[in-house]
């Protein structure tokens, strides 16, 4: 059962669970969240990651969506948990992906032994962009294995520590703005409290 966060005639949001692919990679996977809901993805989501995701129900819909994509006009903020804790409180990470520009805002949220909570906004949507710009920094995201060794990790994660919990952006046909939010994951949560500051 896929949790909806926000339905309309135009438009469905739902809560993609970690593990789940999005849409189907060259390799051609039979389920993925795009065959189970039969509807036009607006974006996507690494299989790993949990959180909000937008679906259109007609074709023009999504284009509109994507397009507000891609003029920077959907606000996206992630948490994250990050290996060690980033020297400065917050900042932005700029470096290029493939030859592109790619922008990451972050800012630490809580910090506990070994590691950090931190909330994330791209604000450029390159492939795998926050997980590539935390290696990048020195702090990968927990429970990362594309990117970094996850047995070089001293605290471990059984899945990738990276939620998208907010989405903001206008409705294309009623233009109002749609603020929507989802909840930490209970396995993201359960994580959180097996390590919680002093143990």
């Amino acid at each position: 059962m896929i949790p909806i966060i926000y339905e309309d005639q135009w438009l469905l949001v739902v809560d993609k669970p970690s593990g789940l692919l999005s849409v189907p990679t060259p390799k051609n996977e039979q389920r993925t969240l795009t065959s189970i809901l039969n509807l036009y993805p607006c974006h996507r989501l690494d299989r790993e990651t949990s959180g909000l995701i937008i679906y259109a129900k007609v074709k023009d819909i999504q284009q509109k969506i994507m397009d507000g994509f891609r003029q920077r006009k959907v606000k996206k903020a992630y948490i994250a948990c990050v290996r060690g804790v980033p020297f400065k409180n917050q900042g932005e990470i700029k470096n290029r992906i493939e030859g592109l520009s790619a922008i990451t805002r972050y800012k630490v949220i809580a910090k506990r032994k070994d590691f950090a909570i931190v909330e994330v906004n791209p604000l450029t949507g390159r492939t795998n962009q926050i997980r590539i710009h935390f290696k990048q920094l020195g702090h990968p995201i927990l429970g990362e294995d594309k990117y970094a060794f996850r047995r070089d990790f001293k605290i471990k994660a059984k899945r990738l520590m990276l939620h998208a919990a907010e989405l903001e952006f206008t409705h294309p046909v009623s233009g109002k703005s749609l603020q929507l939010k989802s909840d930490l994951p209970k396995d993201f949560k359960d994580f959180l409290d097996k390590h919680s500051q002093g143990r």
